[in-house]
């Protein structure tokens, strides 16, 4: 059977490489992308020339269309702390207003997808955290925008599947990074890439010693795709995804130094209410998605990361002089 699929923030880091597995569907009929570019970027697909698919430049908030879909996967929201706190509405609107908007471009009896957060759990008092804790968040302070508009979308999903039925998927992504993220994004393992091709100068906050689960891109997005549309699950989540070999920063700062000859490490003021470690309880995951784990070390995964973004700033050198 024919299916027709929209992706919300497909232009983003995450979605499109979500778009690529997708175009692999021998059963996709049609294939809407709905992205504002606030932070995706028309580069991240385009070498994408499937005439399955298209794309729309509107907010997933207010996106109309008098198609309706087997499949929506909201992916609408930026996921960097710069980025959401310098807009706390628009990405409260982007995640609760996106989903309450796009539910109603789902056929009946469709399948809504959403991509949930790790931080939903805050700064988490236990360690790995499993989909049943109930997180220490902070609904007021500065990282509540993204946080809470992410607990609250879980909320209206599971409240639509309680009351109507409505067939939902909800993963809970944990840090992840890899190829086609921006070079402004603002998370750690992008800024020390950056800085260490550039100014040769990485910024740690704090002493470093905070912990994160890093997941290579394409270890992550398989596990979506299996989750989302590929294995055949009666389980709807919440499902945690990522990687639950815990770093520190500093340990990842270091190794990027590392590639770099002559870059050091600089230690600026700790970030207020930056989380102290990030590590997902797998349980779930094994159990739904027997095979699937995040395989690749984050050595591996920096070097390739790390080779992409010295390709664009290269890239984007090369643009300059021939402008000059």
């Amino acid at each position: 059977m024919s299916r027709s699929v929209l992706v919300s923030g497909g232009c983003g880091f995450v979605g499109s490489h979500l778009i690529d597995r997708l175009l692999r569907r021998s059963d996709l009929e049609k294939l809407v992308v709905v992205d504002n570019l606030w932070t995706g970027a028309r580069q991240n697909i385009a070498h994408v020339t499937d005439p399955r698919f298209s794309l729309q430049i509107a907010d997933a908030e207010s996106f109309s269309s008098s198609q309706r879909f087997d499949e929506i996967i909201h992916l609408a929201s930026p996921a960097s702390p710069i980025w959401y706190m310098r807009e706390p509405v628009r990405t409260i609107k982007a995640n609760i207003g996106g989903a309450l908007n796009l539910l109603m471009l789902l056929k009946p009896g469709g399948r809504f997808c959403f991509a949930s957060t790790s931080e939903i759990y805050g700064d988490p008092e236990i360690s790995p955290q499993p989909e049943s804790y109930r997180g220490s968040v902070d609904c007021t302070g500065p990282r509540a925008s993204y946080d809470e508009s992410k607990r609250c979308t879980e909320a209206l999903l599971f409240e639509q599947q309680r009351v109507s039925g409505l067939d939902v998927r909800v993963v809970r992504i944990f840090n992840t990074y890899g190829p086609r993220t921006r070079i402004d994004d603002g998370r750690a393992i992008s800024n020390f890439v950056i800085q260490a091709l550039t100014t040769g100068i990485l910024t740690v906050y704090g002493d470093g010693s905070q912990s994160r689960s890093w997941g290579y891109v394409d270890d992550i997005v398989e596990g979506l795709e299996r989750f989302f549309w590929r294995d055949s699950i009666s389980h709807r989540g919440p499902l945690n995804i990522g990687n639950n070999h815990e770093v520190s920063v500093l340990r990842i700062a270091e190794f990027v130094s590392s590639l770099v000859p002559g870059s050091r490490i600089e230690h600026q003021p700790p970030v207020p209410q930056d989380p102290t470690n990030r590590c997902p309880d797998l349980t779930w995951a094994r159990h739904v998605l027997p095979g699937w784990e995040a395989k690749t070390g984050y050595q591996e995964g920096i070097e390739r990361t790390f080779e992409w973004f010295r390709q664009q700033i290269a890239a984007t050198m090369r643009s300059k002089a021939r402008r000059d």
